[in-house]
Formats: C-alpha cells, structure tokens, sequence
C-alpha cells in the first residue's frame, strides 16, 4: 500500500486479504475460551527486522504455512519423530505426517513459546530472539533459536528425533527467482546456507518487498546433528519421516525457483524419559549490507567490529544458554511490571508489540561505529525514518534506555540539519525502505505542499523533551538547537490554529484547526521551553512555557464543546481522541487541568464501541496505539482497563491472519489497511508516566551511543543523456497497452502492431515533478520502445527512471532492471550485469511494465552515462 506523496492522504490502501488469510466479510473469529488468553491474528517465530519476519497466521503453528509479514508465503517446516513415527509440529505440510496436538500458545517479548503433547510424549517449542534492549549488539542480531524440550507423559522411554527445514523463498522477493545453496558448515556447528543468485544488494526498495540479497543460515551443533540436506522443505520433511535426510555434506548447487529449493537439518535420535531433554537449532540471516544512507551503504550493527556471518553463528551457538537465561528473565520482569502498569490484558498486547516493533527496523552502524536505527512504514507506503511513525513508535525505544531512545532520531537529525532540508520545519522521511537518500513524501525536498510541518516539529521537540527527561539534561537537544529552535518558532507563529494540512490521522484526509494537532504543538513548544530551562537560557524559557500556557487556557476555551471538546475549532458538534496530550504529565508541563482530562475520558468511554474508542466522529475506525495513550490520560486504572479490554478482543477476533495491524473499524475488528507497523511500540507509553520504571530500564543501557558520526558526504554524480526521458525531450513515442500481453511482450521480435502509441511520459496526475502526456489511470501498464544506442557503449551506464510504482524492464528480451516502491523525481536505476550485456551499439528494444496500487502514478525512462561529481571546495 502507498501512501501517495502528493496527490492523496497517507491512506492504507493494499487489501488485507489480497496479502493474507481472511475470513469471509463481517465474519471475526471465535474468541478463546479464556477471558485473558490471547491468540494474535499472526504469531510471531523470526521477527528480526523488516526482511527477516515470518508469522504463523494461524491458531495452532502446525495448521498453516509461514509466512512474511506481508502475508507472502515463506515457509519454515518441522517435524518430529516418536518412536519412529513422524508427527508434523510447524507448517501444513507434508499432509502425510499427522499434526501433533497443540495444547498451548505463550507470546512473551523476546519468546514465542508452544507446547504439544501426543504419542507419549510432551514437546514445548520455543522460538527466542535475544531482542535485549539494553545491549544494541544483541539486539541487532538477526537470530533466532528454535528450542525443542521434550519429556514423556506416560512413564515410558522414548526415541525422538527432529527435523527443521526453510524454504528458498525467505531469500528473494518473488518466487521466481534463482536462488543457489550450499554446505556452509565449520567448526562445532552443522549449518546450510541459501541465497538469492543475483544478490542485487540494495537495488530495489519499497512497501510490499522482501529482501532477494544476502543469505540464509540454518546451523546446530554438529555433535547432535544427524544429517542435513537441500530440496524443498516439504520434501525434506518426508524423506525424514520416512528413512530420514541426506546428501548435504560437502554439497552446492542451484535451483531455478525459489519455492523449489530450501534446506533442511535433521537432529540425532536421543532418549527422552520422565526428565526433560532439550536440543536447539538457529536461524539466521546475513544481509551483508543493510541500509542506504545518503548514497552510501551501511552495515547492520553487528557487524561493526568487523563480524562476518561465522562470527554471529560462532557468538549465537556459544552464548545459547546464557541468552535463554537472560531472556527468560527479561520477559518475566518486564511482563510483571506491564501487569502491575496495565493488568493482564495490557500485557499480553505488550508483549505481542515488542518484538513487533523492533522487527519493523534496522539497526545499522554509522562511520564512527554508532547505531542508527531505521524503521519502515510497513504497508503505508514503505517510508523510512518517518518521523509521524517513529513518534508513536518511540515509547517502546525511550523506555529502554539513551541509546535506542537517539538511535533512531540521529539519522533524522543530521539529513534535518544539511543543506539538502530547506524548509523551515521538521522533514517527513528520509526516503523508501531501505533507501534513505532524502524525503519522497508530499513534495519531497522540492516544495511545501502536502507536507506536514505542524506534526513533524512537534514530534520532534516532545521526543527531544522526552530524551532530556530521561537523562536529565539537554545535551544531545544541544546538538541540533538551531534546528529545534527554527521549530520551535514556526510552531509559535503556526502551531495553536493549525492550517489545511496532513497529520499522523491523515488517511482521514487534510484538516484546517485541528484541536489535537494544536495539543501537539502546545506540548511541543512546553517542550522546548523546558529544553531552554535545562540549557540555562531562562529568559527563552519563560518565553516559551508562557506561550505554551497562554495557548492551553485559550485550548480549553476555544476547543470546548459542552461534554467534551472538538475534532476542529470551526466545528461544533464533533470529537476526537486527545492523544498527544500525554506529554503533559509525562514531562511534567502543567499546561492543561486535570478536568479536560477528565472530561474526555468520561466522552470517550461513552462512544467507545465493540473493539475500541474510533480516532473521531468522522468513521468508526481506530488506531491501537492511540487508544493506550489516551487510555493513560487520567492515570486512573479504572479509565486504562475500560479502553484497553476491547483492544485485547479485536486482537484476538479480528478476521485478517496478519501481524496485528494498528489501524482498525471498532465495529467489525476489520483490519483496515497498516500491518505490522513499528507505532505498536506506542503501547509502552504508560511506563513514561513512572519515573522510578523508567529509569531501572533506562539505567540498564550497556551500548552507551555517543559521539554519531555526521550524514554520509554525498556527490551528486554527473549525468549525459544517452537515450532521453520525456521530461527532457518533447515528442518521445512509446507503444503501450493496459491490456495484459499474451505471450512474450518483452521479447525483441514480439509483435506489438497492435499496440497504442503515446507520448512519455505516461500518468494520470498528481505525482509531483511529471508532465503527463499520454493518459494512465489504471493498474498495470506495458510499454514498448526501439532506442539508438551509440557505437561506443560507456560501461557505466544507468537507468533514469520516474516510476510511481513497481517496474521491471527488460532490453532486447534479456530482464536488465527492477525496481519497487515510488519516486518523487527522475532516478537512478542499475542495469544488471545481463542487462548490460543486452545492450549492443545501434537499434535496441527496451520494454517496460509498470505496476501501480493507488494515488498519483508515472511512468517514464531514458538510459544515462553516470561519471563521479566533483565535490565543491
């Protein structure tokens, strides 16, 4: 889904069920017959970061396949064997192999734990991801371990064994891409390896993608290992239960499609009795490098000092026990203070949340060796750094300390400060994921419209308020304060009567003299004149805690609508939800009495409906983090648990099998679009109001980030047309059709008589930067064109393509590029080294699809030779 940068809201807008199981409309599912159990709508096994994510979206982990959490099938496949009988205890297949009962199901913040029993015996599977925050090495680490603990139930002695498989398709973004594998094992470890063959590092980007570079690890302990093999995993899980795997010592090779290949490891028979007997195996996965920052490729944290993917394996298989110590101590602690904070319900969500939020990001190294975090828009527009994201978001990453509270503001901040952001408020995003090359949303870094300039600043100073709360100073506000001081100013001339313009709730559309926006600025500009008192500048922050009360006493008039108080100044008659008004208290402003508060609540629990509090009078939707925030106003228990419990039961009723989504109809629990995303993370925010909890958390940082390096230096390279776009020549004639092709249509010889001709380039509007010359409104478009390309062909060449959205382009029928996701302006696209190889001196046919979901949309392309800049002195 894409939220449009300039023609249309941020609105969800990929179908739930196009991407996963659903039911059948109005339907929900049944509850679970305990009052406080909790069976999310798709379970977390792997969720490391946005690539490395696979869900079980079912009830029982052995019912359903696994899958990405975009609802792509991704399949992980494991059996066990009794006593020489195979009982399936992951995935739907082999069919042949009887599912073992389930009898229960744990989501806990670092462990997702499910116990079975059958044939004898009792098995608890556990899937742990060290996701410790207090140690961003850890963290970062893109592992999990699979934790197998049988005993028998009947007094008699068993043989078990047991059997994990992954499927090529965890390595590429369609299925139809090769992937090669091989016998990477070392050492102590048994371990297999997959990878797509291409490895385009870093070349695509976008919402709906998975990751097609880098590569897959499956590895235990050699002395427990029995065998290991390569096929497609339902055909391991069958040689398994039938004789068992072999043929993967030593072995390498390649298949044409990833759903055919995949690897698997069989583990040792081994006796279990009354006593429990415990053997692991880990996943894996070794990206290589994993964001683009300012042009510039960035390594994952872990790999900082140096690490390679034997390096994480070697650490993750002698550090097991310790880990599994640690987190099962972590998860008990931090679940008894979210019962303490919440109740049991509370919890439970937060616990789901957890590794839910840090899965929807990436933690990668900066120049001087720091973390930066980078989160991504899952299905809303694959944004990255998004700062009306990572503001709901943050809860989760304040409460655990300085480090992760900065690592995701730092990245933003030093791209805020260049001389590339010229507005005079705070930016939008950094780009697509994981491309984080400057702002695609509204008018990007060209033009102010569709920004969302009173929601950004005031983002930004209430997190740098929450940052020197947690640490009791304003150092690190100090290092950007010419930029939060240009904030805070157009906050005071633009931020209590907000003009037309977007918000975080902007699939609702745009809105003048928004009371709740308003209630962000005030707190923000309360924010900043703290900041101003921690500084030592008093008379800066009398000015601003002044403003920022005056502004509250005219709120509570002005906003006051007899039993509650407005969506919009202008608009008697409507309400909406007065989240941002928890920095108040949490921060300790003492801008607004405890009667509007009070007020709100009383309203709130009066048009609270079936699955929770709607956002406002306009729809019956929601947003989950929302409501916790607003649930926290009043601090009063009673209050938190009446908004919190319909929550709990859209979570476990809600009919679409994917990741919890945050954006959901309180009458009908229907998903509505968001999946995945990291503002889940919003759900830890009523810890902030504790300062004693919060600072055992935050005590606890070992990583002590300092000291971030400065934005990657960029050099614009130097372009010479080749073969011109239409944005640089008039009159540049494609064939076309909106039909789809039968046979070939890419080939060089394909007959394409029948085709339209228009002129580039090719859209139906509203994409910023374009001339539309030949109308597109609908979904898919082919194109077809012959070019001229010069004797001599420059081996450095490119793309230059606007795609709004998804392409794939092929020259002489040979697929030379793809791309995913959107651009707000012309960009550069590699060609693959076969698709440079296509291209010879003379007439060439290059042909293009290009795939559109919703909003403003463009298509147009030329071929360019790409020579180094020369940086200005």
């Amino acid at each position: 889904m894409k939220r449009n940068p300039a023609s249309t809201p941020k609105t969800a807008l990929l179908a739930a069920g196009a991407l996963g199981l659903s039911l059948a409309h109005g339907q929900v599912r049944p509850s679970p017959a305990g009052e406080n159990e909790l069976i999310p709508p798709s379970t977390p096994l792997v969720a490391c970061d946005p690539y490395f994510s696979i869900w079980s979206p079912g009830d029982t982990l052995n019912g359903v396949e696994t899958a990405h959490w975009t609802g792509r099938q991704q399949q992980m496949t494991s059996l066990v064997k009794v006593d020489g009988k195979a009982f399936r205890v992951m995935g739907a297949s082999p069919a042949s192999a009887p599912a073992l009962e389930q009898k229960s199901l744990t989501v806990l913040p670092t462990r997702t734990i499910y116990t079975f029993e059958g044939a004898g015996v009792a098995l608890s599977l556990s899937f742990t991801t060290p996701a410790l925050p207090d140690d961003i090495s850890l963290l970062s680490r893109p592992v999990t371990y699979l934790t197998y603990d049988f005993r028998a139930t009947d007094g008699k002695q068993h043989e078990v064994s047991v059997f994990f498989g992954a499927s090529g398709e965890l390595t590429v973004n369609s299925t139809d891409q090769d992937v090669t594998w091989k016998d990477a094992s070392f050492g102590d470890l048994s371990v297999v390896s997959l990878g797509s063959k291409d490895q385009p590092v870093l070349q695509k980007k976008g919402d709906d993608q998975r990751i097609d570079w880098g590569y897959l690890y499956l590895a235990a302990p050699a002395d427990a290992t029995a065998s290991y093999g390569f096929a497609a995993p339902a055909e391991l899980a069958t040689a398994f239960a039938m004789k068992g795997i072999s043929g993967g010592k030593g072995a390498s090779g390649q298949a044409d499609h990833a759903n055919s290949a995949g690897a698997g490891l069989e583990l040792k028979p081994f006796q279990v009795g009354a006593e429990s007997v415990s053997k692991w195996a880990m996943i894996a996965y070794d990206d290589i490098y994993s964001i683009q920052f300012n042009h510039k490729n960035l390594r994952p944290y872990w790999r900082k000092d140096g690490w390679e993917a034997k390096d994480l394996l070697t650490a993750s298989a002698k550090e097991y026990a310790s880990l599994q110590e640690r987190c099962a101590k972590f998860d008990e602690e931090l679940m008894a203070d979210l019962r303490k904070l919440g109740g049991e319900k509370y919890a439970k969500i937060s616990a789901l949340a957890y590794r839910h939020c840090f899965a929807a990001g990436k933690f990668v190294a900066d120049d001087n060796g720091q973390p930066l975090q980078f989160s991504k828009e899952n299905h809303s527009n694959g944004c990255i750094a998004t700062s009306d994201v990572f503001y709901p978001m943050a809860p989760q990453f304040l409460l655990f300390g300085p480090s992760v509270g900065k690592s995701f503001l730092a990245p933003f901040m030093e791209y805020a400060k260049s001389d590339r952001w010229k507005f005079p408020f705070a930016p939008h995003d950094l780009g697509t994921y994981p491309i984080a090359n400057g702002q695609v949303y509204g008018g990007g870094e060209k033009t102010e419209k569709d920004q969302m300039p009173v929601e950004e600043s005031g983002n930004i100073l209430l997190l740098m308020g929450a940052i020197a709360k947690m640490e009791g100073n304003a150092d690190y506000a100090g290092l950007y304060w010419e930029k939060l001081e240009q904030w805070a100013e157009y906050l005071k001339k633009e931020g209590y009567d907000p003009a037309n313009q977007l918000c975080t709730d902007d699939f609702a559309g745009h809105m003048a003299h928004n009371v709740n926006l308003s209630a962000k600025a005030i707190c923000g500009l309360g924010a900043f004149g703290q900041l101003c008192e921690m500084r030592g500048d008093k008379a800066k922050a009398e000015e601003y805690s002044k403003l920022a009360k005056e502004f509250a006493q005219r709120w509570v008039q002005e906003a006051k609508d007899g039993d509650h108080y407005r969506l919009a100044f202008d608009r008697p008659g409507t309400w909406s939800q007065k989240y941002n008004l928890v920095w108040d208290k949490i921060l300790g402003l003492g801008l607004f009495p405890d009667e509007v508060l009070r007020t709100e609540m009383d309203y709130y629990k009066k048009m609270q409906k079936t699955y929770g509090v709607p956002l406002d009078n306009r729809r019956d939707y929601t947003k989950l983090d929302w409501i916790v925030w607003t649930a926290s106003l009043t601090q009063n228990r009673e209050d938190f648990e009446a908004l919190v419990a319909p929550i709990f039961k859209y979570v476990n009723e809600g009919p679409v099998r994917l990741p919890m989504g945050d954006w959901y109809d309180t009458v009908t629990a229907r998903k509505e679009g968001f999946t995945a995303r990291p503002v889940v993370g919003g759900v830890y925010l009523p810890a902030l109001y504790h300062k004693d909890l919060w600072s055992k958390y935050a005590g606890r940082d070992k990583t002590k980030a300092k000291g971030w390096a400065p934005m990657p230096d960029y050099v614009a390279p130097v372009l010479t047309t080749i073969v011109p776009h239409g944005g640089e020549k008039e009159g540049i004639t494609w064939q076309y059709t909106t039909d789809r092709p039968q046979g070939e249509w890419f080939a060089a010889n394909f007959d394409a008589s029948g085709w339209k001709k228009g002129a580039a380039g090719f859209g139906g509007g509203g994409a910023p930067n374009t001339a539309v010359r030949t109308r597109w409104t609908n979904s898919d478009i082919w194109l077809r064109r012959e070019i001229e390309m010069p004797a001599s062909i420059p081996d450095n060449i490119a793309l230059n393509v606007y795609f709004d959205e998804d392409i794939d382009v092929y020259i002489n029928g040979v697929q030379a590029a793809s791309a995913g996701g959107f651009v707000t302006d012309y960009s550069l696209v590699p060609l693959t080294a076969q698709g440079k190889a296509a291209l010879k001196p003379g007439k060439n046919v290059i042909a293009v699809h290009c795939h559109q979901t919703s909003g403003g949309q463009y298509i147009d392309l030329g071929i360019v030779e790409v020579r180094p800049g020369e940086k200005k002195k």
